[in-house]
């Protein structure tokens, strides 16, 4: 999954992905424009580097999806 388009409905398929950070991630994304590392997905509020490795296997960083 692109973690650069998906909408929240998406990103809650993701392990340990709830409503509120499927929606935490889409809104920072809106603000500071794509996640260039995944390590940047940290900069999310509730998201540290536990929630990170749990979907490091599961998601892409590409322009396409």
């Amino acid at each position: 999954m692109n973690l650069n388009s998906a909408c929240p409905d998406r990103l809650q398929l993701l392990p340990g992905i709830g409503p509120v950070t499927a929606r935490a991630i889409a809104d920072y994304r809106g603000k500071h424009g794509p996640f260039k590392n995944l390590s940047d997905l940290q900069k999310v509020p509730g998201i540290g580097p536990g929630k990170v490795n749990a979907i490091r296997n599961y998601v892409t960083l590409s322009d396409e999806d």
